[in-house]
């Protein structure tokens, strides 16, 4: 058993905006000895992810909020330690448990094996994982991209849009990404394929989207809201379908703007729906089947930043909500065995 201290960050106060490190502290421990069907991890690398900000709110929201002196919750990828469950052996890595800390105490039903020699043990959590997972359940049940389309991925150069664009674009679409900066954009067609890229930073939302789609558009994969949502909303063709995945640019606003008139979805028969990832947990698998060849023979593409320590976890939150990440917000926690 190891004689390290458990270190985890947990809510200090709740934000009011955008949160920073002096929303959290630092709190250390006697790492955990588990019991019966339990596993004890050491953290290699923690996920950081936009619905993050949402835990932070004192209000319910599909998922129960953080209280002030709780661990901050996260996906993570750990090297089991010390394990309570015949299933899992010291020197196992496996995702599944929680939590901004360095060691996790998890119920092995709650963790999966991951083979170190199949991708980088980091991919698990961004173009393996939720992520991946998100813009695959989003594509397939919701988007349904079909061959001669448009498709509008809204901040294509992350983790989810990345991903939900070169989905589309072996479903035979055309597909127009949206980002922040000329090396993002830059990125998103020489890497990932798209067919144009929108800087949302320059210029003109609606005549830019009229310029780049001039057929209109018949998918959305939206994970930014604001004035992208309304420019593309103008443009949606009839049938169309919105993936609503997530809404960055209102996370840290303290009341929330006011909405579109929705109207038009009845005239046009647009099909909008929300996507949670966790409504259906047989996809996580599913994707990882899929994408892993894709993965390793350099046909799936995707790009991470990574902070190193766990103290560096607020400030990448920050950072994502800022936009500042470039493809999946990663935290090096540990020593990275692979």
């Amino acid at each position: 058993m190891t004689n390290d201290t458990q270190r985890s960050v947990v809510l200090k106060r709740r934000p009011t905006g955008e949160p920073g490190p002096g929303h959290f502290e630092i709190v250390s421990n006697p790492v955990p000895q588990p019991g019966a069907g339990e596993v004890l991890t050491r953290t290699i690398w923690l996920s950081i992810d936009p619905y993050m900000r949402g835990r932070l709110r004192e209000v319910q929201t599909y998922a129960a909020p953080i209280m002030p002196g709780e661990v901050m919750t996260g996906e993570t990828i750990g090297e089991v330690i010390a394990s309570g469950d015949p299933g899992f052996a010291p020197g196992d890595i496996v995702g599944g448990a929680r939590g901004w800390q360095s060691h996790s105490i998890s119920p092995a039903a709650a963790l999966y094996k991951i083979d170190r020699h199949a991708a980088p043990l980091s991919a698990y959590l961004g173009v393996l994982g939720m992520p991946g997972t998100t813009a695959y359940s989003g594509m397939t049940d919701i988007g349904q991209p079909k061959k001669g389309e448009t498709v509008v991925i809204s901040a294509a150069s992350g983790a989810v849009g990345s991903v939900a664009g070169q989905l589309a674009k072996r479903a035979g679409a055309r597909v127009v990404g949206v980002a922040g900066g000329p090396d993002k954009c830059l990125w998103v067609q020489e890497a990932l394929g798209f067919d144009a890229c929108i800087d949302h930073r320059v210029g003109n939302l609606d005549s830019a989207l009229r310029d780049t789609c001039p057929d209109g558009i018949d998918v959305y994969f939206e994970n930014v809201g604001g004035a992208l949502q309304h420019a593309v909303f103008a443009q949606l063709n009839a049938f169309a379908r919105v993936v609503m995945c997530g809404m960055v640019a209102q996370y840290n606003e303290t009341e929330m703007p006011p909405g579109p008139n929705l109207g038009f979805v009845i005239g046009k028969r647009v099909r909008i729906q929300g996507l949670i990832v966790s409504d259906n947990p047989a996809r996580f698998a599913e994707w990882r089947a899929l994408a892993s060849p894709w993965v390793k023979d350099g046909s799936l593409h995707y790009r991470e930043t990574v902070l190193d320590g766990l103290d560096s976890a607020p400030a990448a939150l920050t950072g994502i909500l800022r936009g500042e990440n470039f493809g999946k917000m990663l935290v090096k926690v540990g020593a990275d065995p692979a």
